[in-house]
């Protein structure tokens, strides 16, 4: 799944809540301060290859305090502990929100008067979370309820294919456009639409921070390329995997995703995706390299 997103959402909410630092958004849901920072580690931690969006928001902002653009964390609290919270910005990331409190965390999102790219994240928390905002505003272009979270804590099962390795500064004009065709091919529209600039930097950012991953074929095309999404000390999540048109029915994919995997597995314990249940040929791609399916993630595509 591919989530450098940058489609801008249609709906223009026309008041925009922008709630303080402790403020109260329902009876038992609140923004989170600097002070909850510590209890909002630990919620992370109970799962830090399911929670890696927010663990990995942690080790840059240090704090749970909202953020630049609006960008705020609310939680649910139990008396004075923190059970469950809520990212939203750009997307909505539920942790640890359960399928009985993702209603409460819905109305929550929905009285904020926003727009999202998406919401993704477990299954249960996702799609309870959709039975309120269906009913708002903001109408989702694809609803992806099923998609089996995968990890790999060990070596691959096979040999990885040597030729993958990281892009570099030099190659960014030959990864942009295998990334915007993967992006078109799994959402449906193009990211460099008026420009794309958030997307054109993301991809830099991602060849920059050596998480940009390819193979050439022989003619100096990208055959296959993946991405390191988002990394953490704990964990890395494998996204925008493609082959090119061109090489698919080879045989190669599996080779390769274990080279992602090899390549991961250096920089944390475990690596992690998750994808469509429809798509057979990743699964049975991912299981034949040694993921197992531990859990289930759903993502809304606003």
């Amino acid at each position: 799944m591919e989530k450098i997103l940058s489609k801008v959402a249609p709906w223009l909410p026309s008041a925009r809540r922008n709630p303080g630092a402790g403020e109260s958004l329902s009876a038992s849901i609140r923004v989170l301060d600097d002070a909850d920072t510590a209890a909002l580690r630990a919620l992370v931690s109970t799962d830090p290859v399911a929670n890696i969006f927010m663990d990995a928001q942690l080790a840059v902002t240090g704090s749970a305090r909202p953020g630049l653009g609006g960008s705020l964390i609310v939680g649910r609290f139990d008396g004075a502990l923190l059970v469950s919270a809520c990212w939203i910005g750009a997307n909505i990331v539920p942790i640890n929100v359960t399928a009985e409190d993702a209603e409460e965390f819905g109305h929550v999102v929905k009285s904020l008067n926003r727009s999202f790219a998406s919401c993704f994240g477990p299954a249960d928390a996702v799609m309870g979370m959709w039975k309120v905002l269906a009913e708002g505003p903001q109408q989702a272009f694809s609803v992806r309820p099923n998609q089996p979270f995968m990890t790999l804590s060990k070596a691959p099962a096979i040999e990885p294919e040597p030729s993958l390795r990281a892009s570099h500064a030099g190659e960014y004009d030959l990864v942009l456009p295998a990334c915007a065709l993967m992006f078109e091919e799994e959402l449906g529209y193009s990211p460099l639409v008026n420009g794309g600039s958030f997307y054109r930097s993301r991809v830099r950012s991602l060849i920059h921070s050596g998480h940009s991953l390819i193979a050439l074929d022989t003619e100096g095309a990208i055959r296959f390329k993946a991405e390191l999404g988002t990394v953490t000390t704990r964990a890395t999540q494998i996204q925008g995997v493609w082959m090119n048109p061109e090489h698919r029915g080879g045989g190669k994919a599996a080779g390769y995703m274990a080279a992602v995997s090899d390549y991961a597995l250096r920089l944390a314990p475990t690596t992690s995706l998750y994808v469509n249940d429809y798509n057979a040929p990743a699964l049975a791609t991912y299981r034949k390299v040694g993921f197992e399916e531990v859990g289930e993630f759903a993502t809304i595509l606003f």
